[in-house]
């Protein structure tokens, strides 16, 4: 499953290709609550049909009233960018469907360029981390080489942000629990590779979506080549398998690296780390071992929803990498 940016601008390309008039619209300011964050993008077409997500549905409908041909307005039109507020008052808040107190602020390109859009999207699809200028006076936009992930700028003028290809995340061993792991990571646009090189294990996997691999799991994690957007599971229960992946993961710039076990067997682990592989308290930082958010959880569909809470919550910046 591709992740949503992807998906707008390549639907938006389709429809620019096909000769449609097509709208991008951006969020680039929220205040106080607000149900989608900031860079988040939808594209919209003359006609009406829209792609993407601004907020909880109601914005996107008055969007759809107020620029396209499906409800009688007139065509979208080729100018300048605008921004537009949703939310400043109460009543519109209410009427809008967003949080009490929640605004957010939208840039609309109504003229967003083709050869631009194409330009993106190879680049985007090619797998390049990209930086996406808007001017938002002259609506001209400019692409650069990105070499991180970054935040969403905006300073009332320019707006930029950083696309790039998937999140990805690599999970050892093809049990239960990494079933239940990689549907979920699937639902959230990961990009899912499962390594087990044991048989008996790997006949029975049964996630569409999910790529295999029989590969030793510290060769599965050099062959990702693991950057900001890629996370390491280590799942099998066996020291032979994980302790491969997770000693090559570790030295990694993956943003999360994590093994299932016992607290006794991760405090096995990390002894065993730094007595035979030359490991250190501060390079075992990086690990989060048991994996997953305190939830209580004991069956592996418990266990995997408070596996990819951390990772997400890891992801967001809502937890530190390091604990």
């Amino acid at each position: 499953m591709e992740n949503v940016d992807a998906r707008v601008l390549r639907c938006a390309r389709g429809w620019l290709a096909s000769g449609y008039r097509v709208m991008l619209v951006t969020v680039v300011k929220t205040w106080g609550s607000s149900p989608r964050p900031i860079g988040s993008m939808m594209a919209l077409r003359e006609d009406g049909p829209c792609i993407g997500s601004v907020s909880g549905g109601c914005v996107e409908d008055d969007l759809v009233h107020r620029y396209t041909s499906a409800y009688g307005a007139s065509p979208l039109p080729q100018s300048t960018p605008e921004l537009v507020r949703y939310g400043i008052t109460a009543d519109e808040a209410h009427r809008f469907g967003l949080p009490c107190g929640g605004t957010l602020e939208l840039l609309l390109e109504f003229a967003p360029a083709p050869a631009g859009m194409d330009e993106l999207v190879q680049r985007l699809e090619a797998g390049q981390l990209v930086q996406r200028t808007v001017d938002c006076q002259s609506g001209r936009v400019s692409l650069a080489d990105a070499s991180a992930p970054a935040a969403v700028q905006f300073d009332g003028a320019r707006l930029s942000v950083t696309l790039g290809p998937q999140y990805r995340m690599l999970l050892i061993g093809a049990g239960a629990l990494a079933e239940y792991v990689a549907v979920m990571a699937l639902f959230n646009h990961f990009e899912v590779t499962v390594c087990d090189p044991r048989i008996e294990h790997r006949d029975t996997w049964s996630v569409a979506g999910a790529q295999l691999s029989t590969e030793m799991p510290d060769d599965a994690v050099r062959r990702m080549k693991p950057d900001a957007r890629s996370c390491i599971l280590a799942l099998s229960h066996d020291p032979k398998l994980d302790d491969l992946a997770l000693l090559e993961a570790l030295h990694s710039p993956a943003f999360y690296v994590g093994a299932i076990g016992s607290r006794r067997n991760a405090d096995s682990r990390k002894q065993r780390f730094i007595e035979h592989f030359d490991e250190t308290e501060q390079s075992l930082q990086r690990l989060h071992s048991p994996v997953g958010l305190p939830i209580g959880s004991k069956t592996p569909a418990e266990i995997a929803v408070s596996a990819m809470a951390e990772v997400l919550a890891v992801k967001n910046s809502i937890l530190q990498p390091r604990r």
